[in-house]
């Protein structure tokens, strides 16, 4: 018998960086137990260049990737998600779709890497610390025994993961 395959929605209003890039960590570390995607609620149909830039200085994939709205996983033909993850504050707050399969939710939401204006280096910074906290959450869920616990123990873990280190509070940017 072979182990379920977990799948998981990552969530932002454009679908242009944070939640490409999660989509991305989990990809790769946690392939053969994860499925990861994203969208948007209001894709702005390009991925950022830095997003880009960033995954591939850390050796993760960058093939594939397209803003989409969230709406293609609400539908009956769309994978079943068994996680659904915002990682902005504005999708966060907004009505999402009804997901079939009624998943788990959580807000894990990061400062907006695309946000930021100033010198080069000060943008390439924020898209590697928005790299790194979304990493550290994914290293905390890819540790997490979801089998042995029950739901409400995993709602628990899974919200405490989003509180981790560069959790935002409330400020309402869009990536």
């Amino acid at each position: 018998m072979t182990d379920h395959i977990y799948n998981v929605l990552f969530l932002c209003t454009g679908n242009t960086a944070r939640s490409i890039i999660a989509e991305s960590i989990l990809r790769r570390d946690g392939a053969g137990r994860f499925n990861a995607f994203s969208a948007g609620s209001h894709p702005k149909g390009l991925v950022n260049p830095y997003a880009i830039k960033t995954l591939e200085e850390y050796g993760y994939p960058t093939e594939g990737f397209r803003s989409k709205n969230w709406e293609e996983f609400a539908g009956p033909d769309a994978p079943k998600m068994d996680f659904v993850f915002t990682v902005c504050d504005n999708a966060a707050g907004e009505a999402c779709p009804i997901w079939p399969g009624q998943p788990m939710t959580a807000h894990w939401g990061v400062e907006d890497p695309a946000a930021v204006e100033g010198t080069e280096i000060e943008k390439v910074k924020a898209f590697n610390d928005a790299f790194r906290y979304l990493r550290l959450r994914i290293s905390y869920l890819l540790a997490t025994p979801i089998k042995r616990l029950d739901k409400l123990a995993l709602r628990d873990r899974l919200r405490e993961i989003g509180e981790l280190e560069g959790a935002s509070h409330g400020h309402k940017t869009d990536a």
